[in-house]
């Protein structure tokens, strides 16, 4: 029920924008969360959106370079990331919990993208 898509292979310091679409949901009413999971790590979030868009969450490693957006209009949800670093390299998934606040772990929420892949080389 949602896709994610936008991923693919940059440099050090280069920008990308990932969507996240949504078939047979609307996403007015629900929280969405970026999730990303490197080789052998732990799914983290690390940006979420409240459902009325007033909550924004950020990890700590990201603040000032990621920027978590809504289109409610569109149904899609985006993720602007900016001076992207080698350790930003996962693969990134959007999920969405209903009336959520974006900040949620992943046991939280209740759908799921299929994750798209970010690769940033030195």
């Amino acid at each position: 029920q949602l896709q994610a898509s936008g991923g693919g292979s940059v440099q050090t310091e280069d920008s990308l924008r990932l969507s996240c679409g949504a078939s047979g949901l609307i996403l007015n009413n629900v929280a969405v969360g970026w999730f990303r999971q490197a080789p052998g790590k732990e799914r983290d979030l690390v940006a979420g959106i409240g459902w009325n868009a007033l909550h924004t969450y950020y990890a700590d490693s990201v603040k000032g370079r990621f920027t978590i957006t809504r289109d409610n209009a569109e149904n899609m949800v985006f993720l602007q990331m900016t001076s992207l670093k080698p350790e930003d390299t996962a693969v990134y998934y959007c999920a969405a919990k209903p009336w959520g606040l974006g900040q949620e772990g992943p046991e939280d929420y209740r759908y799921w993208g299929q994750g798209t892949l970010v690769t940033v080389s030195s």
